[in-house]
């Protein structure tokens, strides 16, 4: 018995199929194939996107520290310029830089 075709016994009884109908179903089953497998890799896809989801929500906490870190360092330049027209302790001058220039053109 040959594997590459079906047995013969039943082939006068059975209709014989037009050209037309075989490629028909030629095609359908490839297409039926392709859609199989881009709904495979549609999956594929579907797990990536969201492994790369929970990654990224994974780093928002991490994110949302550096923004705070971020602020605290804004907000001490902020008050050390506005603190800056005090002067540097212990330089006995109200601006430390003025105090160096005026000694440099004397």
């Amino acid at each position: 018995m040959s594997l590459s075709r079906p047995s013969t016994a039943f082939d006068s009884l059975a209709v014989e199929e037009s050209f037309f109908d075989r490629e028909r179903s030629k095609l359908i089953d490839e297409i039926s194939a392709g859609f199989e497998e881009l709904l495979g890799h549609t999956n594929v896809l579907n797990r990536k996107l969201e492994e790369v989801y929970g990654v990224g929500k994974e780093f928002t906490t991490v994110a949302a520290l550096w923004g705070k870190f971020r602020e605290l360092i804004k907000e001490q330049q902020t008050e050390l310029a506005q603190s800056a027209d005090v002067g540097v302790p212990g330089t006995g001058s109200t601006n430390f830089t003025s105090s160096v220039a005026n000694k440099n053109t004397s």
